[in-house]
């Protein structure tokens, strides 16, 4: 009686074990869209050390490959500000990325992590770079971002989870009359959208 105590005990935890640290992998295991408000901090104002904060939007995409950690990976981000500067110079910055995310085996309970390396293009508008200034005519750069986050599931079969954070590392490389380097830190949050359930 014992020995059926215990197995039944052991499985019982074995299942209950199981079924947790999976859920939030089975709720982010296929195609998946995110649309996020984003917000940007970057150091690269025209002949001086301030910083400006675009703000705007980003859309990312991922689709897994096969059934391990790994999923391709794609971002398009875009954020304005003004009044850069002393001159009050305005930038549009929009970004587009592609690579590896990357979402470890373990969880935070409903909370699923993820990384990501992406590189990419990234293009600027707006009188910082139209006008006469040192960034004139730097209008596309390379681009990458380096960064994670954190999914909040709600179960296996939802359509959508919350985006709670993504925190990047995202490096430019216009011209700017100084170093020709823009370190920026960007910041979302939004909603996913889950493909392929019902």
């Amino acid at each position: 009686m014992r020995t059926r105590f215990a197995l039944l005990t052991i499985a019982a935890v074995s299942i209950t074990a199981a079924a947790q640290s999976t859920l939030p992998h089975a709720a982010i295991s296929g195609p998946e869209l995110s649309l996020q408000y984003t917000y940007l901090r970057s150091n690269a104002s025209v002949g001086q050390c301030g910083c400006f904060s675009p703000q705007g939007g980003s859309a990312s995409f991922a689709v897994p490959l096969r059934r391990g950690h790994f999923s391709l990976a794609g971002d398009v981000t875009a954020g304005h500000s003004i009044k850069i500067a002393a001159h009050d110079h305005d930038l549009t910055l929009t970004t587009f990325t592609a690579g590896v995310r990357y979402r470890p085996s373990f969880s935070l309970g409903p909370l699923a992590p993820f990384g990501q390396v992406l590189v990419g293009g990234a293009h600027a508008a707006g009188n910082l770079v139209e006008g006469n200034t040192p960034a004139t005519g730097s209008s596309l750069a390379f681009a990458s971002n380096v960064g994670g986050g954190l999914d909040l599931t709600f179960g296996a079969e939802s359509r959508f989870s919350l985006r709670a954070v993504e925190a990047d590392y995202l490096v430019t490389l216009f011209h700017n009359g100084q170093n020709d380097h823009q370190n920026i830190l960007r910041l979302s949050t939004g909603v996913t959208i889950h493909f392929g359930r019902r």
